[in-house]
């Protein structure tokens, strides 16, 4: 990459930022480009080249003989489910939706747009740990001929130390478990700090695998009201806390699946001293805290949890090597008896992969794959947003994630989702339908999307059809309805 080319796409980065934050309006003219070219020192062509990476990014538009403007931002979510603090159970009708969408998924004739699991080498250095894996084979041709026994995966667990310290985690590689993906993770962890019966809280909405895990082990789902900007109410769960309501608590504080806030750093620190208060396990889901669109990253949770109440667990399924499995987690006080667990039930992680990944890591390229990686991901978010307006009801809003490639948006009108998820379903389509990422009756408006996809014809087709079915659903027009009927298919969004 050119230190020109770089330079444009900073600029673009530091102007989308801009338009995010609200200090340059829709509607607002972009400062003149010869201004920006002498304002930031760059040529006429370096800022030209940025702000039509803004357009393709559906930031802005260009009018003739007068310049570049800020397009209408679609609104955001804003308000968070009632209270809802029961203890739920799965039942037959959830479970049988969720397996449904599970199928929709794993079907390749289908376009898939809301699957949280990038599904095209271009998302992935899959050349470079190809030829690393093929150099171990060759240097070590025994590797595959030994047992992959517990507490394997020493090279990646001494490489996992060092970049966790971007995390705020200051740990050893003997502190480390590798698992088997990051829902391996998880589920040891349950097991661990949990009985049957027990109740565990949950952020609403939540990622949905959770319910039919927690199904599994005999526990009940209580779903605490979460901000969509912000996070769980702090308050209401202290409350639950002192009624002593749950027996652990399982989050995603840092690029949350599916609304994509990151919490506060002053709540994850009030997060990590609830913990040690009344001694409650809390198990972070740190899965797409390698994919935060802002620098420094935030930290985790486990990085202000003196006494190990935190457990924290992650992967490098969504960012490395999605058919590897390969996670880690950091277990604290639990470590003797999640490892002791781990070693029982699945023994150790495949010596090959692991060792594939720390090179990799060790060689240098894993921080230049994640800026790549974030860059090409927040452009497409900007992308989808700027389709939702053009082609979804008036009204609706999305969430703006702070990173990672999955966001949660809410119709307007009388609509319920799982309807349309079954109508798209007939066209080859797949959505995901807010319910399920509930036990409660809410969320029957919303959708979760994803653009961890290439963004070409046949992505823009599926996120296209939906709006429109969903304004015919709805009876509600777009927004944006003079540009759609103007605008064909396929133009005004090519890939940057």
């Amino acid at each position: 990459m050119t230190e020109v080319t770089t330079r444009y796409q900073q600029l673009a980065d530091e102007f989308a930022t801009l338009i995010h934050q609200g200090k340059i309006k829709a509607g607002q003219r972009l400062p003149a480009i010869r201004r920006v070219a002498e304002t930031h020192q760059v040529s006429v062509n370096t800022v030209l080249a940025a702000w039509q990476r803004l357009e393709s990014r559906g930031l802005v538009e260009a009018r003739p003989q007068s310049g570049f403007y800020v397009r209408s931002v679609l609104a955001e979510v804003a308000t968070s489910a009632p209270r809802q603090l029961k203890p739920r159970e799965l039942g037959r009708e959830k479970m049988a939706l969720i397996e449904a969408a599970f199928a929709a998924q794993r079907n390749p004739a289908y376009t898939n747009i809301s699957l949280a699991c990038p599904q095209h080498e271009d998302f992935f250095p899959t050349a470079k740990l190809t030829k690393i894996a093929a150099s171990l084979l060759r240097r070590r041709p025994d590797i595959i001929s030994k047992y992959a026994l517990p507490n394997n995966g020493e090279p990646l667990r001494e490489q996992i130390a060092k970049r966790a310290l971007y995390s705020g985690l200051s740990l050893s590689a003997e502190e480390i478990i590798i698992t088997h993906g990051c829902s391996e993770a998880i589920q040891l962890a349950l097991r661990v700090v949990t009985s049957p019966g027990d109740c565990i809280g949950v952020e609403s909405p939540t990622y949905f695998f959770l319910f039919p895990l927690l199904a599994e082990l005999g526990l009940k789902a209580v779903e605490i009201p979460t901000d969509p900007r912000k996070g769980i109410k702090m308050d209401v769960l202290e409350l639950m806390l002192k009624e002593r309501r749950i027996s652990a608590l399982i989050t995603i504080p840092t690029v949350h699946n599916p609304l994509g806030f990151t919490s506060s750093v002053a709540d994850k620190k009030r997060l990590a001293q609830l913990a040690q208060h009344y001694q409650l396990p809390i198990i972070e889901d740190g899965i797409y805290s390698e994919l935060q669109f802002h620098t420094p990253e935030s930290p985790a949770v486990k990085s202000f949890d003196k006494e190990g109440w935190v457990i924290y667990c992650t992967s490098f399924t969504k960012t490395l090597a999605p058919d590897f499995r390969i996670g880690w987690m950091m277990a604290g006080r639990f470590h003797d008896a999640i490892s002791r667990l781990k070693g029982l039930s699945t023994l150790g992680e495949s010596a090959l992969l692991t060792s594939t990944l720390a090179e990799f890591i060790a060689n240098g390229g894993y921080d230049h794959h994640l800026r790549s990686l974030r860059r090409r991901y927040a452009s497409n978010m900007d992308k989808v947003r700027d389709m939702i307006s053009r082609y979804f009801p008036e009204g609706t809003q999305a969430t703006r994630p702070t990173g990672g490639f999955v966001f949660w948006a809410e119709l307007p009108g009388k609509i319920n989702t799982v309807d349309l998820f079954e109508q798209l379903l007939n066209e080859r389509i797949c959505v995901t339908p807010g319910s399920l990422y509930s036990l409660s009756d809410h969320y029957h408006h919303a959708l979760r999307l994803s653009c961890c996809y290439p963004f070409d014809e046949r992505y823009r087709y599926a996120l296209r059809r939906t709006g429109e079915l969903a304004c015919e659903m709805t009876g509600i027009p777009p927004q944006d309805f003079q540009m759609t009927a103007a605008i064909p298919l396929g133009e005004g969004n090519s890939e940057a």
